[in-house]
């Protein structure tokens, strides 16, 4: 795990100009990022460093997509072979899915509408910032809690929650490592990867249960 957390983005990203990320990803954005082939490429290549990380043994697993979008990483993980759940809260993006081969859900990462211990693995790719992004935010932080013991109870034991997303600072990681060590039994930290290179620097929440 890298704890060299020392970075500060100074421009303002779109979850922090829009409230809610309803309001954001509307109408003529919301298709263009749909059928963006350069937003497709970045997040398939996402998608497999996180299952690079989530070291998955099982042949057949049951993977959740959290925060899916017009379901770039969900169409990978059942191309490689692997059950996949998708679901957002913006039905919109839904949509650009073939229900006969993915039916998604729309649905909310604080309060997860699955059983106990029903999946081998959960992904969120680009979607944790808009949860979490202000460590003085009360609000916030009880979304966040609400996501991390959500996250735990379906989680089968010994698996892994994977989250790439975009925190302005690393003030926001120590927050975040606080919360989940204060309201939770999940083990595990952040990996950095380029951490000098803003351009290329993807930062990933690895939790196991």
């Amino acid at each position: 795990m890298n704890d060299d957390y020392y970075f500060d983005i100074k421009k303002k990203r779109p979850e922090e100009i829009y409230k809610n990320v309803l309001d954001y990803f509307s109408g003529e954005r919301l298709e263009n990022y749909a059928n963006s082939k350069n937003i497709q490429r970045i997040q398939l290549k996402i998608t497999k460093r996180a299952f690079e990380l989530m070291q998955l043994q099982k042949k057949e697993a049951l993977i959740l997509d959290a925060g899916c979008g017009p379901g770039f990483a969900s169409f990978y993980i059942k191309h490689i072979g692997y059950n996949v759940v998708a679901f957002d809260i913006i039905k919109d993006f839904l949509s650009y899915f073939d229900i006969n081969d993915l039916n998604p859900l729309v649905a909310d990462m604080t309060a997860l509408p699955f059983k106990p211990n029903s999946f081998d693995g959960i992904i969120s790719i680009s979607a944790l910032q808009w949860i979490y992004r202000d460590t003085k935010n009360k609000e916030m932080t009880k979304l966040f809690v609400d996501l991390i013991l959500s996250f735990y109870k379906v989680l089968k034991f010994g698996s892994k929650a994977i989250f790439q997303f975009y925190p302005k600072n690393e003030i926001i990681l120590e927050h975040m490592k606080n919360i989940i060590n204060s309201n939770s039994n999940f083990k595990g930290g952040f990996i950095i990867d380029n951490p000098n290179n803003p351009k290329k620097r993807k930062i990933f929440l690895i939790l196991e249960k």
